[in-house]
């Protein structure tokens, strides 16, 4: 009977376990669910837009599930010649797939939501 007991904690920790590992993938994902890349040039106006603008969208829409990050084109034009970037800003989503590419300073909102497939609020 003791076997049995000790049979039965072992599951339940083990079950224990599993939720818990499973939790933590599950916030792991959720928390970085879009990789995003905004590509500008130095701090001109449409790129100071751009950047405003996608990170008004990503708080809105994605709150804290997304990664962002701007590349300076000037400062790093190896990044754009490797992402295939022919112009500037440029908002490449790397995930979730497909990879999406949009162009401009994003200030149409709803062509953005489109083209990150984020449904509307």
């Amino acid at each position: 009977m003791a076997g049995q007991k000790m049979s039965s904690e072992n599951k339940s920790i083990s079950s224990t376990k599993n939720r818990e590992a499973d939790t933590v993938q599950r916030e792991d994902q959720f928390q970085s669910s879009f990789k995003l890349r905004l590509f500008v040039t130095g701090s001109t106006y449409r790129s100071q837009q751009a950047i405003q603008n996608i990170r008004q969208i990503c708080e809105e829409h994605l709150e804290g599930q997304y990664e962002l990050e701007v590349i300076d084109i000037y400062q790093a034009p190896e990044q754009a010649r490797e992402h295939q970037i022919m112009a500037v800003p440029t908002l490449l989503k790397e995930l979730p797939l497909p990879l999406r590419k949009i162009v401009g300073d994003l200030s149409e909102k709803e062509k953005v939501l489109e083209g990150l497939d984020i449904q509307r609020r």
